[in-house]
Parts: C-alpha cells; structure tokens; sequence
C-alpha cells in the first residue's frame, strides 16, 4: 500500500518556510542544500513546501550546512520537526475541530505571544463559559446543542496557555466596544459575567486587554479582526484571519503588515488604564 500523502499543517509550514529563508540568506540553491545532506532537489524542495517530513538530526544538518550555530535556532527549529505531526489534546474532539481550526490551536501551543484585534467578538482565550454557548450558537449555522456544548468546552481548554507553568502564552487584546455592548436574549447575565472575567484576565502579568472607543479616529482595523502570532526565533510570524467559509493563513514576510496594522490600533485604543475602567463601568452598569 502507497504511502499517505504529509499533511501541510501549519508547524510544518513555518519550518519549511524558515528553512528557506536559512538557505536563501547562505546563498544556496535547492540542489546546493539537497547534495550537502545527500539528497535531491525535489526532496529539498518537498521539504520546503510542508509536502515532506524531516527529522530534527536532519534539521540539524542543514543548519550546519547554512553556517548557523546559534543553539537557540537548533533548538527551536529541532522542536519543531519534532512536533510538526504531534497531536494535541484537541485531538479528542477530532469530528467537530476543523483541520484549520486544529492549525490554529497548535499555534497557540507554540506561540510566545498572541496580539488579537477583535472588533466583533470578545477572543477565543478571554470568553467565559456562558458568552463562548452564546456566540458558537449565534455564530454557527447547523450545530447541535452538544455540538455547542463540545466546542465550548475546547474554547475553555484552549485557555490553558495562559495559566502554564513553563512560559505561559502572553496575549495583548485590542476589543471594539461594540463586542462589549451585545445583549444575550436566553441569558442576559452573559455580559456582565463575560465583563468580569474580562477584568479579571487582565490582572494576569502576561495577558493585557485594551479597548477600542466607538468615536475611535479611523484606524487600519476598520478592514478586519486578525491574530497575529509570533514565535521563538527564527519562526516566523503567523496571521489569522477568519470569515464564514473558514480560516486564511497569511504566514512569514506577508505577516509584516499586520504587525505595523497592530501597532496602529493600538495607538488607537483606549490606555489600558482607561480601558479596564471602561469595563468596570459597563460591568456594574449591567448590576443595575
């Protein structure tokens, strides 16, 4: 039987991307890269391209062959290889989490910090139980209330990454107001509970929320929510963007932009100082 075809997940992506990148800059070609290892030029090339496993000695090898003996960029790359086809415990929920969606969660798992601008909806990693039932419900269009109840619960998993004991995730939240002023209909305690735990997230050293005024000057966030999420050295950064018909991922030199975009909204917003504030005001508004 013929072996399966590798999977392009996104670990494999950025390490193939970054191993290009390496060669690219040691002035090498495809098949300078592959006869240093032994191999051929479609081998290299599979490789680059996510369309081929390799092994973290290999990694190894192809580093010394590019002149680089940084331990850091051997250790990062190394893990790397290592892990492009581990599962994660999302793996649980293999027949509801999307294969893009299981991207994504190995990105948070890596990543070393998380900037997320989010004008429609509180993030993933900052939402309380009752608001993620609410908003996978309201969002998806033909999911069972188990289904909800499921994806709910990989919502709140995913939240571990803030709370790890080794280097936990930080995350720097830029939300329009806007996401704060929705009305829940089945539960309208949702808000101000969704408002608490967003206070209380805040007091976390690695996780700072910002707000997002509703006369905010104009702003490059007016096209679009994103994820921007960056990684140990030399892994390049990672955006996603996300609409109805599922998940894009704008991946290394193509991520600069949102970087700049991030920084932009960021000037934007409200202090951090004046945005808990805000929240605080809203979140005892809604004990009235």
């Amino acid at each position: 039987m013929p072996n399966s075809p590798v999977v392009p997940t996104v670990r494999r992506r950025r390490l193939g991307t970054t191993l290009k990148r390496l060669r690219n800059a040691a002035g090498l070609t495809l098949e300078e890269a592959a006869a240093a290892m032994g191999w051929n030029g479609p081998k290299m090339s599979k490789i680059e391209n996510a369309a081929q496993t390799i092994r973290p000695s290999d990694v190894a090898g192809l580093l010394k062959a590019y002149g680089i003996n940084d331990a850091e960029v051997h250790t990062a790359l190394e893990n790397l290889a290592k892990d492009a086809g581990k599962k994660g415990w999302w793996q649980t929920y293999s027949g509801l989490v999307s294969a893009s969606y299981a991207d994504y969660m190995s990105l948070e798992s890596d990543a070393e910090q998380i900037c997320e601008w989010s004008p429609l909806l509180i993030p993933g990693l900052l939402q309380s139980a009752a608001y993620a039932r609410e908003a996978i419900t309201g969002i998806t269009l033909s999911r069972t209330p188990e289904e909800v109840a499921a994806l709910a619960e990989v919502r709140l998993a995913r939240q571990s990454v803030l709370t790890r004991p080794s280097n936990p995730l930080e995350l720097w939240a830029i939300i329009h107001e806007a996401a704060l002023r929705q009305r829940f209909a089945v539960r309208p305690a949702t808000m101000r509970e969704q408002l608490r735990k967003l206070l209380d997230a805040a007091e976390m050293p690695n996780v700072t929320v910002q707000l997002l005024p509703l006369d905010a000057t104009v702003h490059p966030g007016v096209l679009g929510g994103f994820s921007l999420a960056t990684f140990a050295r030399p892994t390049p950064d990672v955006v996603l963007l996300e609409n109805l018909s599922g998940a894009t991922y704008v991946e290394g030199d193509d991520a600069a932009p949102f970087a700049k975009a991030f920084e932009r909204i960021r000037a934007t917003a409200l202090p951090v100082e004046d945005s808990l504030a805000r929240i605080t005001e809203m979140e005892e508004g809604h004990r009235k």
